[in-house]
Order: C-alpha cells, then sequence, then structure tokens
C-alpha cells in the first residue's frame, strides 16, 4: 500500500496511519486487524459479518458471506445487507483517503437490483487519483464512488453507486 505523506496542512487521518499499520503485516493479519476494527467502529457491519480483504489505498474488497443474520426469506444475502456491503465498503475508502480534520458523510446511495443473488457477496471500490487530490485539498466536496458487488457465480445482481460528501470536523 502505498502511504499518504500528508503535508502540513492535511492533518493526520489516524485511520489512515492504522491501515498503513496494518498493511505492513501478513495480508492474512492485515485483513483480519482491519476487519475488527472496521466492525468496532461501524456496528451493524459487526452484525451481518462484513470483512475487508484487501485494500491498497485506492481499491478496497469487501466480503459479505450469506450468513443466516444477513439472510432474507428465500436464503441471499438481504437486500438491506447488500446496500449495507457496498456503503461501507465504499465509505472506508473515502474515510482513509481524507485528512484528519474532514468527515465523510453519505449523501446518496443508488442501487438497482437487477438479478438474484447466489452465495457470499463481493465489493470493491476505487478512487482516482483525481479523487484522492481533491478530497485532500478542499475543505468540504461530494464524489461519486465506484463499486462493483459480485455474487459467488461471479455475477452482478445489483449496480450500486455512492455519493459521498466531506465536511470538516467540529471541534
Amino acid at each position: 500500500m502505498s502511504e499518504l505523506k500528508p503535508q502540513s496542512k492535511y492533518p493526520i487521518n489516524p485511520l489512515r496511519k492504522f491501515v498503513d499499520f496494518a498493511n505492513r503485516r501478513p495480508a492474512w493479519l492485515s485483513s483480519w486487524l482491519i476487519t475488527k476494527v472496521f466492525r468496532f467502529k461501524v456496528k451493524l457491519a459487526g452484525t451481518t459479518g462484513i470483512e475487508m480483504l484487501h485494500t491498497d489505498g485506492k481499491t478496497v474488497t469487501y466480503r459479505q458471506k450469506n450468513y443466516r443474520k444477513a439472510q432474507n426469506h428465500i436464503g441471499s444475502v438481504h437486500a438491506a445487507a447488500t446496500a449495507l456491503l457496498a456503503e461501507s465498503c465504499t465509505g472506508f475508502i473515502v474515510g482513509i483517503n481524507l485528512p484528519g480534520d474532514k468527515l465523510p458523510l453519505i449523501k446518496r446511495m443508488d442501487l438497482q437490483y437487477i438479478k438474484r443473488a447466489t452465495g457470499d457477496m463481493t465489493a470493491v471500490a476505487s478512487l482516482t487519483d483525481e479523487q484522492i487530490k481533491l478530497m485532500q485539498s478542499t475543505d468540504r466536496g461530494e464524489v461519486s464512488v465506484a463499486v462493483k458487488v459480485t455474487d459467488s457465480t461471479g455475477i452482478e445482481p445489483v449496480i450500486c453507486e455512492m455519493l459521498w460528501a466531506w465536511v470538516e470536523k467540529r471541534s
């Protein structure tokens, strides 16, 4: 993972600092550490069992296993759990790329459920260099985050787009 080199005007982001620390560990340990911290901070993600599999700072991969607690009435991952997966994945990548004095806020979630899902769900979200630069250089703004959600057969049962905003944290 490429570590951010914050300039003096970009306060250090404690979450990014932790992710950089975790990513200097073996992959299995890095994933486990980041997942534990994420589930502690986002309680619903802990309930459904969302896992962070990998991040390089620009892209992140999350997984939602087809656990009973996250299932719908037909035995697949519930629509709400799928939305949580996409929102969590995009929120994480935005959160680690903001300066420490900024707060990420979900502004809009667009989800189009187009096929029945089978098995576990995986979400991959990414930011461009331009998006990261914008987030680090402006006090407030918004960014549309690309996220692809697939099931265990490789199909994309839901098309997602997440719009994230950021503002300065209040003291």
